[in-house]
């Protein structure tokens, strides 16, 4: 049994994602990159991250040849510049890095300095399925800033989280205080 494109894409709609770049390339005239809500942590032991690239994306076949890339995690005033590296301002390749601040990583990858988060990886393994690669990307630098709202995609637009003001209880314990290691 198979389920409807349309009626997966729709559900995938309603699952918020964080908005990122993941951008490669340690020469100027070289460099691209995607616009991504398919990048998220893989473990701490040793720190890495995966991420989903189609393999029609200009990135792909560079982060092969690169063996690195960088995921810069978004925030609020990145919209415009998370739809210049989708494709929908018709900007393209090396070109969409006139717009951001740019810095270099550690392992040449384009990492943007006033990401929320910014992970300079080295590309250590590889998975593919029928019309994208799972990149898992170990850590080599890390940068971070807690002061802007992180932007994310749900129902076809960008959003920024907003706190909880209700407390929300777990039994007798005010979840506000509780960790995720308090679960395990």
């Amino acid at each position: 049994m198979s389920v409807d494109t349309k009626d997966f894409k729709f559900a995938m709609r309603q699952c918020a994602g964080a908005v990122a770049l993941v951008t490669v390339g340690a020469e100027h005239g070289k460099r691209t990159g995607l616009t991504v809500t398919s990048a998220c942590s893989l473990s701490d032991n040793p720190p890495s991250l995966i991420v989903c690239v189609n393999r029609n994306a200009s990135a792909h076949a560079r982060i092969r040849e690169e063996g690195a890339f960088a995921i810069n995690f978004l925030h609020e005033d990145h919209a415009a510049l998370a739809l210049t590296f989708s494709g929908q301002k018709g900007v393209n390749g090396d070109d969409r890095f006139a717009f951001g601040q740019w810095t270099r990583g550690v392992t040449g990858a384009p990492v943007l300095t006033d990401a929320v988060a910014a992970f300079d990886c080295v590309l250590a393994q590889e998975f593919e399925t029928k019309t994208h690669s799972i990149f898992v990307g170990e850590v080599r630098g890390v940068s971070h800033s807690d002061e802007a709202a992180p932007l994310v995609y749900l129902r076809s637009s960008f959003h920024v989280p907003r706190e909880m003001r209700d407390t929300v209880t777990v039994g007798d314990l005010d979840s506000r205080h509780l960790s995720w290691t308090d679960f395990s």
